[in-house]
């Protein structure tokens, strides 16, 4: 969702027209004047014109992690029971397949599983996939409403993003409905775009209130997941995966183009890029829902899908480094990648010191193969991907709102104060690549509701 070449061709006529017409207007409405005060009359209106054209600054005001009750943590001897009750699987082979999976996954034994997990009969259903929506979105909301001070009368506009759940009436409604919202809100519901969508949903909401004026104001974000009804049955062992990868976790966040926030925010959004690599069969097909050869829905993780993230990622970053690596990168950068097409020039391009431009990085957490990915591509030592890894350690792959869970990693260990940027990347289906940038407008206070409160003592551990 990048700003289109028309949108840019439209903004270059529209600023030659307004400086044609009031050279014009000049002409005539100032012919006695002399030439200097003409051209001071003209400057004065360029830069008007320029302030007011100027797209809003967004900002991030707060945001909230779930953290489900003790109650629900999944522990391995929780999961491997559950496993082996009432028969589950005909066969014992995906019930070894899955201990291995897990086994060698880099989650810890503190992550959360969804509800039916702890009911009686443990069968997953429509009523147990919206409870795990709704006390996941509503303990995140209700946080988030009370620390920002935000009414819900003052939301103007609410994005949600659940991958794989997409209930009648939408997520979107159930919160207009939950919090009485007023009657000209405007409400996007996004689904089907994989574990990226947390990072997509943001930049939708950057890319609203950038234009939007001052009449829209606080944009809600929700990014959640059920993975209640995607619990899979079979024994397709591309499909098994996501069981064994996959926890509870909802975020909600509060983003803005208020001025008058700026001093009470966390961070400003100031870089946001999303590619879309689907035009390729293998990125299109490298994690897909579908039947396996019983009939069984499930999403296939593919054996492919760590060279598709390599691969997309390179061309990802081939569009951020010029908009944030500092000049001296950039140069080194620019310099490999133009003797890479002389003759007997170097065999690949440099990869760019991205820790140049960042003070720190939230790595997509979608597994401990994913991590271990973009660390051999970005040339990241263990220091850059260890709230990565803690993440997935303390609260397994959450989908969507995964990076939040890391960025309150970093806020637990004090590691951020204002000045810093920090860069946001993750991964999802189809196959996408998104990127956040962001700078801290103040030093971040201890939050009452940081998830990672009672464990971050803990932490790091050395998991792998």
């Amino acid at each position: 969702m990048e700003l289109s070449t028309f949108s840019i061709h439209r903004r270059i006529q529209i600023v030659i027209f307004t400086l044609l017409t009031s050279a014009f207007l000049l002409r005539f409405l100032t012919a006695n004047l002399p030439l200097t005060a003409v051209t001071a009359l003209a400057a004065i209106f360029v830069i008007l014109f320029h302030l007011g054209s100027r797209p809003y600054r967004v900002y991030l005001v707060n945001y909230s992690c779930f953290q489900p009750p003790p109650g629900r943590k999944c522990t391995y001897d929780l999961a491997n029971d559950f496993l082996l009750r009432d028969g589950r699987f005909t066969t014992p082979e995906p019930v070894t397949f899955m201990q291995n999976i897990y086994s060698k996954s880099g989650l810890g034994n503190d992550t959360y599983g969804p509800p039916f997990m702890f009911e009686e009969n443990q069968t997953p259903s429509l009523k147990s996939a919206l409870q795990e929506a709704e006390e996941g979105i509503f303990s995140a909301v209700n946080s988030l409403l009370a620390k920002t001070k935000i009414s819900s009368e003052e939301i103007d506009v609410v994005i949600v993003t659940c991958g794989s759940f997409s209930p009648s009436p939408s997520i979107s409604s159930l919160i207009v409905n939950k919090y009485n919202m007023k009657p000209d809100v405007k409400t996007y519901n996004l689904s089907g775009m994989g574990c990226s969508s947390g990072v997509l949903s943001i930049d939708m909401a950057y890319r609203i209130l950038r234009g939007g004026g001052r009449k829209i104001k606080n944009t809600l974000v929700v990014i959640t997941e059920s993975i209640t009804l995607n619990w899979y049955e079979g024994e397709e062992r591309s499909m098994l995966v996501t069981n064994c990868i996959f926890r509870v976790g909802c975020a909600a966040a509060m983003i803005t183009n208020n001025p008058s926030r700026r001093s009470t925010a966390k961070m400003e959004l100031t870089h946001s890029l999303r590619t879309h690599h689907g035009a390729d069969d293998s990125a299109y097909r490298a994690a897909f829902q579908e039947e396996d050869n019983k009939g069984i829905t499930g999403v296939s993780l593919t054996k492919d899908l760590i060279r598709v993230a390599g691969v997309n990622l390179r061309q990802h970053i081939k569009i951020l480094a010029p908009r944030v690596l500092p000049m001296s990168e950039l140069v080194r950068y620019v310099y490999s990648v133009v003797s890479t097409a002389m003759p007997r020039g170097e065999l690949k391009p440099l990869v760019p010191d991205f820790t140049t431009a960042f003070d720190h990085i939230c790595v997509h957490t979608g597994g401990k193969a994913v991590i271990e990915q973009v660390g051999r591509v970005l040339k990241f030592g263990d220091s850059v991907t260890e709230p990565a890894r803690m993440t997935l350690n303390r609260f397994g792959n959450t989908s969507s709102s995964l990076v939040f869970y890391e960025l309150a990693y970093f806020e637990a260990k004090n590691r951020v104060k204002k000045g810093d940027k920090m860069w946001m990347i993750a991964f999802g289906t189809g196959f996408k690549v998104g990127s956040l940038v962001w700078k801290w407008v103040s030093d971040p206070e201890p939050e009452v509701d940081n998830p990672w409160n009672d464990s971050i003592h803990n932490y790091p551990l050395k998991v792998w």
